[in-house]
């Protein structure tokens, strides 16, 4: 008995040991810093990782292996002496002990070098949610919480190339852009935002108080709610509804619908009260909007609105954010917060990026994979229960943005939220690349069938062949996330998730009219060596594999269209490889243009030979909707600033650049290429314009923030806000004077007279608005612009109504800080800061004397 119980104690003794690991996680400082970017006078980037042992016991030299996500490929094999690096799959990168490595000695370092492709010039570039695995521990990961990004301050720090001439935007070409803001009164700026198709401002006022009814014909009954609910929040009481048209002292009244533009309105004032009039509830629900512009920020028992009158339409009918959800997740009730920020805006589209490479995040019925497993990241041995960790989402299967996902009912109520703010949800099923979300969903749910003896059913929604042993590399680095086109349960699986998302809509009383089905960055070498693939293209006479793809998207479009669905895609499902000259080109699909078939346009990044893709689509007859890039990709930095966070590969976005778009005549003022330098004239030389049977086929303009460096609420709103303004002006507001002005010089001012009035609306009106609404939206405030003249600091801010503080000791500027008034005559830093209405503030700009 005596020796049975010593055998148990050495067992479980044994268990303990291999379970626990070799060394505390919490012992290991991580440090990254970028030495240079151009190494070796390349398009790559020499940084290195530090690891600091913390403890008082050796770091092992064998035994373990060290991950990170980062979005620039490492170059695999030995980094550093006795340390191999190797490419996992898509951002997930390791560093591994070989033999010979010695360890770190307690309280010692080790610095590893690694060589990356590109360049890292931003806050948000570096290596991501490092952990550690040990060999003993294969299935677990432990979190590197004590980890920092060095910033990077050296020229061969933040320039992209030895040839960067321009690797930062400095204080002082700040100080010159604000300097052409004028600061217009708030008295003489519109009372509504975004501007009116006609408007007129009358003398006199309307008292707006507790005792104000809503009259309202029965129609917009759910109209004359949501605008009861506004003006109570704006009064602090309950304000009353009476049903029927001539009631109350606000009124809303149906019109005839002969010829009325949709979201047609007027709005009448007098002193004694408002009439709202138009023949639908979307028309009512905008004059609701321009109403509430005209409301202060803040509660008051009391108020009195000025008198105008107002007809108005919007010019494009599709106006759109797109909210990608995949990359890294945002919750409902962000999502609701998102759709109220929208439905103020008149904004009416919203397109749900649902799913990816990186998760899928609705629930299908009859296919739970696809959201228990699709819809986390985490580390494991296999990707049976969950993805594998992306944009720093750690090795916990529990963290909040790699992991999560909408439930049926969670849909259904974003759904309705959305109709009652009269915004149409779309939702996007990447395809065929970008799938790996699903394909790994769908391999997940074939093993556990196949162990449950249920073959025929482990196959039936398969997206993936084990056959197919074609190599390839997507943009984001995945090895696998592209469908195999030549099984029949991929379309299975497509009409499967169709017919759920219809039913979804159904129910929720929004039915859906349009799908997104993806199309996006399908890498070359996929399908090349798949016999399924193979067998297709001989049985159907394709010409080869790139015939696979107009295949697919011609079931893909059989398969919408049957369900009275028009198909919408990225823009790469309009086109067509062909050959020009020798050489490979793409070209518009003809076999598509003629099929009602809408595509967002996202390239067209300044200098680089596809500013008139766009134009080209419209003309071939697709139905196109603008998402430049250049303009329109709120995930891209607002300047070019190692501490602004976002991407750049497309240029850089700040509020201007949604609002200077001209749709119908992109070139005439696009300003700068890609690294924010001055656009030589030359770039539009022979590129496709818009033809007047292109015109009409331009539906509307779309906003896109993607995720991958949005991981929190506050971070989505300060990359939506303010740019989100300029976009809704330009998608709204009539063709504006400045662009339609044929004389350059008086082009130009009219332009500075537009942009002045724009940023004034914003930092006086709808900031202000925003910091309260909804329990405030974390919008980004400016950096201040500075120079120095005459031995003096010059400060002035991009938004007039906000201000700048400044110190002369060295501290950080706060609230109670002196307001910059006139040039600062001080010795050694002077410190400015910009501040909003409601005290907080942007980041700090110092300036040397």
């Amino acid at each position: 008995m005596q020796f049975r119980f010593t055998s148990m104690l050495l067992l479980l003794s044994g268990f303990s040991f291999a379970q626990a690991p070799a060394f505390p996680a919490g012992g290991l400082q991580v440090k990254w810093e970028v030495v240079e970017n151009g190494y070796q006078g390349k398009a790559q980037t020499l940084s290195t990782f530090t690891l600091i042992n913390k403890t008082k016991q050796a770091f092992p030299a064998s035994g373990w292996t060290f991950y990170y996500n980062f979005i620039r490929y490492v170059t695999p094999g030995e980094t550093s002496p006795g340390i191999e690096a190797a490419h996992i799959n898509g951002p997930l990168f390791t560093l591994r002990p070989k033999a010979g490595f010695k360890g770190i000695a307690p309280g010692d370092s080790l610095k590893v070098n690694i060589v990356s492709v590109a360049w890292v010039t931003g806050i948000t570039d570096g290596p991501e949610g490092p952990y550690l695995v040990w060999d003993q521990q294969p299935a677990k990961g432990y979190a590197l919480t004590d980890y920092v990004v060095v910033p990077s301050v050296t020229d061969k720090q933040l320039r992209r190339t030895t040839a960067d001439r321009h690797p930062q935007t400095t204080a002082e070409e700040i100080y010159r852009r604000n300097a052409l803001v004028s600061n217009v009164p708030l008295e003489q700026l519109p009372k509504i935002f975004p501007t009116p198709a006609s408007y007129e401002e009358k003398p006199g006022a309307f008292v707006l108080d507790a005792a104000t009814t809503i009259g309202y014909d029965p129609d917009f009954r759910q109209e004359a709610a949501y605008l009861a609910a506004v003006l109570g929040e704006a009064l602090g009481k309950t304000v009353r509804l009476a049903e029927g048209s001539g009631q109350g002292r606000i009124r809303l009244e149906k019109t005839a619908a002969a010829d009325a533009v949709a979201g047609a309105y007027q709005l009448q004032g007098n002193p004694d009260g408002y009439t709202i009039s138009a023949a639908n509830a979307t028309g009512i629900f905008y004059g609701i909007q321009s109403l509430r512009s005209m409301l202060p920020a803040g509660k008051s028992a009391s108020i009195r609105l000025p008198l105008v009158e107002v007809r108005d339409a919007p010019r494009f009918g599709f106006r759109s954010l797109m909210l990608d959800v995949a990359r890294n997740f945002h919750p409902k009730q962000q999502v609701m917060k998102v759709l109220d920020l929208m439905a103020l805006y008149k904004l009416n589209v919203l397109h749900l990026h649902m799913s990816d490479d990186e998760g899928w995040r609705v629930e299908i019925p009859g296919l739970p994979e696809l959201t228990a497993v699709g819809g986390r990241r985490g580390h494991g041995v296999d990707e049976l229960s969950a993805l594998l960790p992306s944009y720093g989402s750690g090795p916990d299967v529990n963290n909040t943005t790699g992991s999560g996902f909408y439930t049926r009912a969670d849909y259904i109520e974003i759904l309705r939220y959305a109709r009652q703010r009269h915004i149409k949800v779309i939702p996007e099923v990447e395809m065929p690349g970008h799938a790996r979300a699903a394909i790994k969903s769908m391999d997940a749910r074939h093993a556990r069938l196949m162990k449950e003896g249920k073959a025929a059913e482990a196959a039936e929604y398969r997206l993936s062949d084990p056959e197919d042993k074609s190599e390839y590399r997507s943009v984001q680095e995945w090895k696998d996330n592209v469908m195999n086109v030549a099984l029949p349960s991929t379309y299975k699986f497509l009409e499967k998730v169709v017919d759920e998302l219809v039913a979804m809509h159904r129910e929720a009383g929004a039915p859906l009219d349009i799908i997104h089905m993806g199309g996006d960055e399908t890498p070359a070498g996929v399908w090349e060596r798949s016999p399924a693939c193979s067998t297709l293209i001989a049985r159907e006479k394709l010409g080869d594999v790139n015939d696979l793809w107009y295949y697919f998207y011609d079931r893909v479009a059989r398969i919408v269209n049957q369900r009275g669905l028009q198909l919408y895609g990225w823009e790469e499902a309009a086109m067509r490889k062909t050959r020009r000259d020798g050489r490979t080109v793409m070209i518009a699909n003809p076999d598509f243009g003629n099929r009602n078939f809408q595509v967002d346009v996202w390239n067209n990044v300044m200098g680089e030979g596809m500013e008139d893709l766009t134009y080209r689509l419209a003309n071939a007859g697709y139905k196109v909707v603008l998402s430049g890039v250049s303009n329109y990709y709120f995930d891209m930095a607002y300047v070019k600033d190692y501490n602004e966070p976002g991407f750049y590969w497309g240029g850089y976005v700040d509020v201007d650049k949604p609002f200077y778009f001209i749709p119908f005549d992109l070139y005439k003022n696009a300003k700068e290429d890609d690294q924010g330098n001055a656009l030589p004239a030359s770039t539009f030389t022979g590129k496709d314009r818009l033809t007047e049977y292109g015109r009409h086929n331009i539906v509307g303009i779309q906003a896109a923030l993607w995720s991958e460096t949005v991981k929190t609420a506050a971070r989505q709103e300060y990359m939506l806000l303010p740019k989100l303004l300029g976009m809704a002006e330009r998608a709204w507001a009539p063709d504006p004077a400045w662009a339609r002005e044929k004389d350059e010089a008086a082009a130009a001012r009219l332009y500075a007279e537009a942009w002045s009035s724009f940023a004034s609306i914003v930092g006086k009106k709808e900031l202000p608005r925003l910091a309260t609404l909804n329990g405030g939206y974390q919008y980004r405030i400016p950096t201040a612009g500075a120079m120095v003249e005459n031995g003096k600091v010059l400060a002035n801010v991009q938004l007039p109504g906000m201000v700048v503080r400044y110190t002369v000791d060295g501290k950080e500027p706060t609230a109670k800080s002196p307001v910059y008034t006139a040039p600062v005559a001080a010795k050694g830093t002077v410190k400015l800061k910009v501040f909003d209405s409601a005290g907080r503030s942007g980041r700090t700009v110092a300036v040397q004397l």
